[in-house]
């Protein structure tokens, strides 16, 4: 009877042994760490706050939350108004955004007051070197030229501008639309880099542009639809419009084109910083690059070019700008109001 106790209590023993080791296993499994996917996935949405246009997002937008089914709630507005709302609600301790898009000047601004985690996604590994932030805070996955637009209905070839000098042409008085530098800090930053074209006397074609008096817009987006309505007849603005935009518009072919990159990076403070990272992992990848590339946009994806007639000519002669301090920049606006709108 003894025999038969201690064999008992033995098998007992080892079905707790093997309960306990089950158990553990268990405890473990569970303990394992989501992989970057899985973690936003749980997340469940990614908020970005951008410059990007609609129909530019909405393409960025089907790839990847058909990809991943991870929801994006996005804001919209021009560079000034984002960095402007996401600096404020950073300062406030409330910042509702996980992931800020837009020109390199306006995110350099939010990088100094430490709004960035570090963070480069492997994705961006092919891209140009030149185009790194070295603080692997910033991410550039595009490139927006600046350039002339027309309308290709009203403006005879003959008299398509072929420089920024033929802009001053009496012909053009009152019928050329550009963003206001003194509201658009993208518009100030292109007319100060325009000393890398003119030299010296960049400051005295500024001047000579504000005398063809031109129609004022509060950015770069909505110049394409007055050029297309007749409104004006040429336009500063983005290249990429051309393809972007349906109607009668076409770019003059210049020289030089001055080129901004395009920046993303991921808050600090981000409420779903898994889902941003994948959507910066996907919008770098060559899936989204070549998405990206589709609608006009020049990007960083070696070997990949927008549907823009002579889009190779065009990359070959960028030639990219500086981005003034906070202090450089107030006092170009406080000197652009002078000259475009008088004392």
């Amino acid at each position: 009877m003894a025999i038969m106790a201690r064999l008992w209590l033995f098998g007992l023993s080892l079905a707790l042994l093997g309960l306990a080791a089950f158990s553990g296993a268990g405890r473990d499994a569970a303990a394992q760490p989501a992989s970057p996917e899985e973690a936003a996935r749980r997340e469940g949405k990614v908020v970005i706050y951008g410059t990007i246009v609609p129909q530019i997002m909405s393409v960025i937008q089907k790839g990847f939350e058909g990809k991943y089914s991870i929801k994006i709630d996005y804001w919209r507005a021009d560079a000034t108004k984002v960095i402007d709302r996401a600096l404020t609600e950073w300062r406030a301790g409330r910042p509702g955004f996980d992931v800020v898009t837009g020109t390199r000047g306006g995110l350099l601004l939010l990088k100094q007051e430490d709004v960035f985690a570090k963070y480069v996604p492997a994705a961006a590994e092919s891209f140009p070197v030149k185009f790194r932030d070295k603080d692997g805070r910033l991410t550039s996955w595009r490139v927006t030229s600046v350039g002339v637009l027309y309308n290709t209905e009203l403006v005879r070839s003959g008299d398509i501008p072929r420089s920024l000098d033929d802009l001053l042409d009496a012909k053009w008085q009152q019928k050329i639309a550009m963003p206001n530098p003194t509201q658009h800090s993208s518009t100030a930053q292109f007319l100060w880099n325009l000393e890398k074209l003119k030299g010296e006397k960049w400051l005295d074609f500024v001047k000579a542009l504000a005398r063809q008096k031109p129609h004022m817009t509060d950015s770069f987006a909505p110049i394409p639809s007055t050029i297309i309505r007749g409104e004006t007849l040429l336009g500063i603005t983005y290249l990429q419009y051309v393809v972007q935009q349906k109607g009668p518009i076409g770019y003059a072919p210049l020289d030089k084109y001055l080129t901004d990159p395009t920046d993303i990076g991921l808050s600090a403070k981000a409420a779903n910083p898994n889902a941003g990272k994948l959507f910066m992992e996907y919008l770098c990848s060559p899936e989204g690059q070549k998405r990206v590339a589709e609608t006009g946009e020049f990007v960083l994806s070696p070997g990949i070019y927008p549907a823009l007639k002579d889009a190779e000519k065009v990359a070959a002669n960028m030639v990219f700008m500086d981005n003034p301090t906070v202090e450089q920049l107030k006092k170009l606006q406080g000197e652009f109001r002078q000259i475009f709108f008088g004392p």
